[in-house]
């Protein structure tokens, strides 16, 4: 991979507006962190927040160690006794946490575009924001740690065909990478249940039947079966674990009929024997440990990246 410049920006909230030398500049630093590159100290003392308004434990957990290997202070969050649940609007809360002096929040929140309220204040807040996944929006970092990943397996994008399979409508996943993947050149397909495919990602990729594609797939990526966005949903009644694994999951069939240098990415929690066998979970096509470990040196170009834009910590 060419040595591309390092990346800065003010805030991280949404990959739409990446260019493609954005994203191979940090899939690049991610990697140098991921050798052992070291990391740059800071002159200043960096303040940043996990304010998490959902549950989490792989995207929480690997930001914290994202940063705490740069070096920055932590401060603690927790949304379940934060002044929140007495009325304070995020707003409000993200005011005070810039009174205080934090200088970088990670939030996750259940509201689509939540961080727009925070960012388009002319000005007021003097904080950057990293998006750690806005309600059935985006989800940059997850995305980003994709894209690593599926650079790692094929130094390429281009043309690489790519299959994102399952709860497509309720997934940040998916929204976040069939953006990208379309800008990096992916020749992108979907498959699952057709209630939750919506025509407005056809400009994207192809509603595909999964076992007609399945054998000329570089990359599966399969999506959590999200029961907490489908309370209003009149098929989540009718949903059945075991016809889902059937008609959309991998098993052993499915496995062997990819292609040999094929992977199969998922962004977890997994649902076991729903959308991937138990058993493959921890199989040589399988990415999902890998995918866990590349988070942590996303995460860390991310927030550099932010650092960088913002001048925090005397980085260059």
């Amino acid at each position: 991979m060419e040595n591309l410049n390092l990346v800065s920006l003010n805030h991280f909230v949404t990959v739409k507006d990446l260019t493609s030398e954005e994203i191979l500049a940090l899939i690049n630093r991610a990697e140098f962190f991921k050798k052992g590159g070291s990391v740059q100290k800071l002159t200043k003392p960096v303040y940043i927040s996990n304010m998490f308004f959902e549950d989490s434990s792989r995207t929480h957990t690997s930001f914290e160690i994202a940063e705490r290997k740069l070096g920055l202070t932590v401060i603690p969050f927790d949304s379940k006794h934060s002044s929140i649940n007495k009325g304070e609007t995020l707003y409000d809360t993200s005011l005070i946490m810039d009174a205080v002096g934090v200088d970088i929040e990670v939030i996750r929140h259940s509201k689509n575009k939540y961080y727009q309220d925070l960012i388009n204040t002319s000005g007021k807040l003097n904080l950057g924001i990293i998006n750690a996944g806005d309600g059935s929006g985006q989800h940059p970092s997850q995305c980003m740690l994709d894209m690593m990943t599926i650079y790692e397996q094929f130094g390429k994008f281009e043309n690489l065909k790519i299959a994102i399979v399952g709860d497509i409508t309720n997934s940040r996943v998916a929204k976040s990478n069939m953006q990208l993947l379309k800008k990096l050149g992916a020749k992108i397909y979907f498959a699952g249940p057709e209630y939750w495919y919506d025509k407005k990602f056809d400009e994207y990729g192809e509603f595909s039947e999964l076992d007609e594609i399945l054998p000329e797939l570089d990359v599966v990526m399969l999506l959590r079966v999200q029961h907490e966005r489908h309370q209003k949903d009149t098929h989540e009644a009718e949903f059945d674990s075991k016809q889902y694994h059937q008609k959309y999951g991998i098993n052993k069939a499915r496995y062997q009929k990819l292609k040999e240098n094929a992977i199969i990415m998922h962004p977890g929690p997994i649902n076991h024997d729903v959308e991937l066998s138990g058993e493959l979970v921890e199989a040589p096509k399988s990415m999902f440990y890998q995918q866990m470990k590349n988070g942590v040196f996303m995460r860390m170009a991310m927030i550099e990246a932010v650092m960088r834009g913002r001048k925090l910590g005397g980085i260059q």
